[in-house]
């Protein structure tokens, strides 16, 4: 308990869910054994999470999903913190949050520090989605395309 007025302001149980996630996806990954297979489980992890989904947050995803594997195929998908991510060498580039995640007003599209999308003293690292259309989709395209490099 803290000082101020008894509650607690450590992680929401949707924080704590989510490193919980992480450390089962470490464990997996390191029970596997050759990079095919790692790569294949990965992908298949994704689809599963993906499906896993409300409807409206599945939709999303799933076009994301298309839309960054088909503009960057050097980009490995595999969860990241129980969420949708491709990485490049196994650092992750960007990600999928459903709003459903976090209890939020909108799903998210969000890049790491990894991403090369440096554009002067500041710029954009996460997108709100609300539905992915097919401008949506030319954006995101063209923003994984800078991310990668």
């Amino acid at each position: 308990m803290s000082g101020t007025g008894g509650t607690h302001e450590g992680f929401t149980a949707e924080e704590r869910a989510a490193m919980k996630d992480h450390a089962q996806e470490l464990k997996k990954g390191a029970r596997r054994t050759s990079k095919a297979e790692k790569a294949a489980e990965a992908e298949r992890d994704v689809l599963a999470k993906i499906a896993e989904m409300r409807e409206s947050d599945r939709v999303m995803a799933e076009r994301v999903h298309a839309v960054v594997t088909a503009t960057a195929p050097a980009l490995a998908p595999k969860l990241w913190y129980g969420m949708p991510a491709y990485a490049l060498d196994g650092k992750i580039v960007c990600f999928f949050q459903s709003a459903e995640k976090f209890k939020a007003r909108y799903a998210t599209l969000g890049f790491s520090d990894e991403a090369r999308l440096d554009d002067g003293p500041m710029w954009a690292a996460g997108f709100a989605l609300a539905e992915v259309t097919p401008e949506a989709e030319a954006r995101i395209a063209e923003l994984v395309k800078r991310a990668v490099g």
